[in-house]
């Protein structure tokens, strides 16, 4: 594209310092918080049968991702880089391992976005039509939705983090309204004991809270995509790691008091069970004005995750061609704004392309639960390598505390999760493998490709 120019490594990755502490700290919360927490608590109620187990999947879930948090703050801190969730794969093992593991991940980001777009245009739709919103809506809905902040995008990280910092903070209003449901008139009346072997009381408490767990620890994913943007951090080795331990103490605080507001006014019983627990809190507090209410925060706090989406993994692309897998293209910038164009294209257009096949974007996600998994451990595992290599001690950088007992934790805590999917699971493990290894060939074919090019 004429008019604008590559960018080479750390240095020029680090050339534009855009983002303060506050901007990191609101992608952190923004990265985590999306429409998990209004219905992963039902899953972990079931699963759990009995409260004392319910909150305590979270408070261990919450313990897993601070420990994951500042090994990742640490990672950030050492390797401050744009895409360096790529990055760190490369550096630690081999560009191959980068390529295969961000691929699926870029995959199943671009399907989670175009999925998370169609659940916003669903509470959209409901101001529209009174029975089931049709399909064409909801994809014109959550394109207009991507064309727009793809847009805001373009006009530069400084322009985009701003949106997203005020759309976070609506996402965090809306969930500080539905704390207020616990002072409502009267809580909810509670639904019978669930009975069955599907009851989770009925489980060895290990296994119950392993199954709760699970569930929970989904609602604390995403902040290790905070590391995209280390070369775009002002003073990254206090920024980044007051970043993530920020948004952390905020997301684990906001998660356990809603919570704490769904058993009180919803019941434990009911919980287990609801279709839509945010809506229940609304209608509660403000009575049929609420559900509206709840619909126009919900829209824009969804609008979060997909602007967040945009400013993230475009980053793993233009990383991804600084390797010389992807083509020179999609590590340019443009002059002035400084915007990574091709790769921010590139991946709104994986979004539209998931959301008309989202069927098959669907099943891929799925094969691809395994492989996060696996990515996670092994990328909080390069914080040991880089310690080994003494990387960035150059500098001031942010060295976490009870090390090595904290990326022990975590680590060991996702490999546990790889092993119950490949055990209760094994066909969707074995897929995901299938596609790691296809990704894992077609990094030597283009690179073959590339030097024939070349």
């Amino acid at each position: 594209m004429c008019g604008t120019r590559p960018i080479g490594g750390l240095k020029n990755d680090m050339s534009k310092k855009q983002l303060n502490l506050f901007d990191l700290t609101m992608i952190v919360v923004s990265l985590v918080i999306g429409m998990g927490i209004f219905r992963t608590p039902v899953e972990a109620a079931a699963r759990a049968g009995t409260p004392t187990i319910f909150f305590l999947a979270w408070i261990v879930g919450g313990v897993i991702a601070l420990c994951g948090a500042l090994t990742y703050a640490e990672i950030g801190s050492r390797y401050p880089v744009m895409g360096g969730y790529y990055k760190i794969f490369s550096y630690g093992y081999h560009p191959s391992i980068a390529f295969a593991v961000n691929c699926i991940i870029l995959v199943s980001n671009a399907g989670s976005t175009a999925a998370v777009g169609v659940i916003g245009a669903e509470y959209i739709g409901r101001f529209f039509f009174s029975g089931p919103t049709p399909q064409a809506f909801l994809q014109i809905v959550t394109i207009v939705g991507v064309a727009l902040f793809y847009t805001i995008n373009l006009l530069g990280l400084r322009m985009s983090s701003r949106v997203l910092n005020i759309l976070t903070c609506v996402k965090i209003l809306l969930i500080l309204l539905l704390l207020l449901a616990v002072f409502g008139r009267h809580p909810l009346p509670e639904s019978p004991p669930v009975m069955g072997a599907a009851a989770g009381g009925q489980l060895p408490f290990w296994k119950a809270l392993g199954f709760a767990l699970v569930a929970a620890s989904f609602s604390y994913g995403g902040y290790q995509q905070t590391i995209n943007f280390g070369g775009e951090v002002r003073s990254p080795g206090r920024t980044i790691p007051r970043g993530i331990g920020f948004g952390i103490a905020i997301i684990i605080t906001l998660y356990l008091a809603i919570n704490i507001v769904y058993t009180q006014v919803i019941g434990f019983e009911r919980l287990k069970t609801a279709n839509s627990i945010a809506a229940l809190l609304m209608e509660h507090l403000f009575g049929p004005t609420g559900d509206a209410i709840l619909r126009v925060l919900m829209f824009l706090s969804v609008m979060a995750y997909v602007n967040v989406a945009l400013m993230s993994n475009p980053r793993v692309m233009s990383a991804m061609s600084t390797e010389g897998i992807l083509p020179a293209a999609f590590q340019r910038r443009t002059p002035g704004r400084d915007v990574i164009v091709w790769s921010l294209t590139g991946f709104a257009a994986v979004i539209i392309i998931t959301l008309i096949f989202s069927s098959t974007v669907e099943k891929i996600i799925n094969y691809s639960i395994f492989l996060d998994s696996i990515g996670f451990a092994t990328s909080a595992s390069t914080v040991f390598i880089m310690r080994h290599r003494r990387t960035g001690e150059d500098r001031d950088i942010y060295r976490m505390k009870l090390f090595p007992v904290m990326p022990a934790v975590f680590i060991l805590a996702y490999v546990c999760v790889a092993t119950s999917i490949a055990i209760n699971d094994p066909m969707s493990a074995l897929y995901g493998m299938l596609i790691f290894a296809g990704c894992f060939a077609l990094y030597f074919v283009l690179r073959k490709d590339r030097k024939a090019v070349g």
